[in-house]
């Protein structure tokens, strides 16, 4: 039931040369400097006090004379404070959940969401996507940049959209198997989520007309990768995106390699930094990911600290850097006894231990002032209390003897462990 594609031809900027790119880049960042500058009165309170001026930027290296713009620095001009353009000029409005504090508020003007559209088309495209495909959206509607994102997109490339949203677990199972969709866009926590009821209902996934899934919004690994896909019979790609700086389709894997996503460097401009210094770390080094926008108009962010942990890479499938793989953030870092550890090293522990689910969340204690870390997952099956002990012990000395940290291993019966409708919460911490 999975059809093959005809894969359609490749806009020629993904194919451009570094000089004509770079070339690019600096015309579209003189343009978004000089436009933050004289209509944004944030950002040119901003460069004023870092003793900077567009006319400062040269070449590309020249933004690491210009200030970051932070999460906090969006709050503290909550809603509309960043905005660069009258309101009239504001065809959309997004936010974040702001389940950390306030919401950080994004706008967008006509020409914005052109672009984002165009950006999220070439992102399916990459990940093997067609305008005869049905792609199902299961990402979240509503002020949430994912499910709007992901379906402008689509319509964009010519696809067929399902716009499904999140929840109602049962009946997306029930409409994969009615409309034969080509592509689901999801979170991978969700992802499995929709596998565990194809199992309830005994449908064979294998059977299943989804040959890609398009997966983002949180940090998943390369053993998450090869479970998805062997589980469903897809290939399994990653987005990446975020609300500050777009949405999804800030850059995305490519089909053909499947080794980090492409950072779609004619809309936007990557730099790594250090997180403690702020200094910029050279292309392969590991640190914090910066973006600073190069054409969006309502509100261009510059040098925008994501607090996601990557590394820029040379381009392979296309001619732009690649990111690594998210490994995690910086605000999803746990000190464990003096060790930072991320929900993603234990993830990949985890589905290495056969008879273990990949629902998991850490629980983060104390005990007479000492960190105790708990890792709350459940069996792929019945087992007895043996069986139990033995999968617990694997996972458990697996942790210490790579992450370093020692974990209290706690298996659930299956199911019984929380399910995620979007973005999974993977750490309570209790410590506080």
């Amino acid at each position: 039931m999975k059809k093959e594609p005809c894969l359609e031809p490749l806009h020629p900027i993904e194919r451009t040369g570094p000089e004509e790119l770079r070339k690019l880049q600096l015309e579209r960042m003189r343009e978004t400097l000089t436009h933050a500058y004289g209509q944004s009165p944030v950002y040119r309170k901003k460069f004023d006090e870092a003793g900077v001026n567009p006319s400062d930027l040269r070449s590309l290296k020249d933004i690491q004379k210009f200030p970051f713009t932070t999460k906090q620095d969006l709050r503290d001009h909550y809603p509309f404070g960043f905005f660069a353009v009258p309101m009239e000029q504001i065809v959309r409005i997004h936010a974040s959940s702001g389940t950390t504090g306030k919401p950080t508020v994004v706008g967008y003007t006509a020409e914005d969401i052109r672009h984002w559209a165009d950006l999220v088309a070439r992102s399916i495209r990459a990940a093997g996507g067609t305008s005869s495909d049905k792609v199902h959206v299961s990402y979240g509607y509503g002020l949430f940049t994912g499910g709007l994102g992901a379906h402008y997109g689509a319509e964009r490339l010519g696809a067929a959209v399902i716009p499904m949203s999140g929840g109602q677990t049962e009946k997306q199972v029930q409409l994969i198997q009615d409309f034969d969709p080509d592509i689901i866009m999801v979170t991978p926590s969700y992802m499995l989520n929709l596998a565990d009821e194809m199992d309830r209902q005994g449908v064979n996934p294998k059977k299943l007309s989804l040959r890609a899934g398009i997966f983002g919004a949180e940090p998943w690994t390369e053993a998450m990768r090869s479970s998805l896909e062997e589980r469903l019979d897809i290939t399994a790609t990653d987005i990446y995106g975020l609300s500050e700086v777009m949405g999804p389709g800030v850059a995305q894997e490519c089909v053909e390699t499947k080794d980090g996503p492409v950072v779609w460097e004619d809309h936007f401009y990557p730099e790594i930094i250090d997180s403690s210094t702020g200094e910029n770390l050279p292309d392969g080094e590991a640190g914090e990911l910066v973006f600073t926008t190069l054409t969006k108009k309502a509100m261009p962010v510059i040098r925008y600290r994501t607090r996601d942990l990557s590394r820029l890479l040379p381009g392979t499938a296309r001619s732009m850097r690649r990111m690594d793989r998210i490994t995690g953030r910086n605000d999803d870092m746990m000190i464990v006894r003096g060790v930072n550890v991320f929900p993603s090293q234990i993830e990949e522990h985890l589905l290495k231990v056969g008879k273990l689910s990949p629902h998991y969340y850490i629980e983060l204690s104390k005990d007479n002032h000492l960190d105790v870390m708990t890792v709350h997952t459940e069996a792929t099956e019945e087992l007895n209390a043996a069986e139990k002990a033995a999968a617990a012990e694997q996972l458990r000395h697996s942790i210490k003897a790579y992450i370093g940290v020692t974990a209290q291993i706690v298996v659930h019966a299956r199911g019984t462990v929380p399910r995620s409708q979007g973005k999974a919460k993977r750490i309570v911490d209790n410590r506080v």
